[in-house]
């Protein structure tokens, strides 16, 4: 929550702390684990038209580490984010969380005006609680990211910390 209240702070446009962060407390709690597992980051996600330039990015992220300097932030705005991933233009955060490479990744927390919790889950989290991996529809295996989607898991190696998971193969586009 103290995570949550301080991007809140901000009062960034359609904000979320997603991916990673959110993925791996999941999965430690599944897997019965009573100490966290560290994550690289804290990935902020927020969609903003206006203002999307990746110095501003960098004073949000230099905002909140002001706030929880332990905390390894990283903030980027999806709306320009579709550029380094090489896809069709973002509508929204949520949109973009629908774009990551995992459907357990594609997974974003927020806050509201009255500080209830927000869920942000395109694919929904059956692959999150059930330890499946799979891609998203823009990384199936039929699409030209698909090569993007094999690489990170080999490179997270996420099954060596949560032995678990279960890879799960999808044959088609749009699962």
């Amino acid at each position: 929550m103290r995570l949550l209240k301080d991007v809140a702070f901000l009062e960034l446009p359609d904000w979320w702390i997603c991916a990673g962060y959110v993925r791996a407390k999941i999965w430690d709690d599944v897997h019965g684990y009573t100490v966290p597992t560290s994550t690289e980051d804290v990935d902020v996600i927020y969609f903003d038209r206006s203002h999307n330039d990746e110095a501003i990015e960098k004073e949000y992220e230099a905002q909140l580490h002001a706030l929880l300097p332990t905390v390894p932030w990283s903030v980027k705005n999806q709306a320009r984010m579709h550029l380094v991933n090489q896809l069709p233009p973002y509508k929204s955060a949520t949109d973009a969380l629908a774009h990551f490479p995992e459907t357990v990744t594609a997974i974003g927390v927020s806050l509201d005006s009255n500080e209830r919790l927000k869920l942000a889950a395109p694919y929904g989290v059956d692959d999150l609680v059930g330890l499946k991996l799979r891609p998203t529809p823009a990384f199936a295996n039929d699409t030209p990211h698909h090569h993007i989607y094999r690489a990170r898991l080999a490179n997270k190696n996420w099954q060596t910390t949560w032995p678990k998971l279960q890879e799960v193969d999808v044959i088609r586009h749009g699962r």
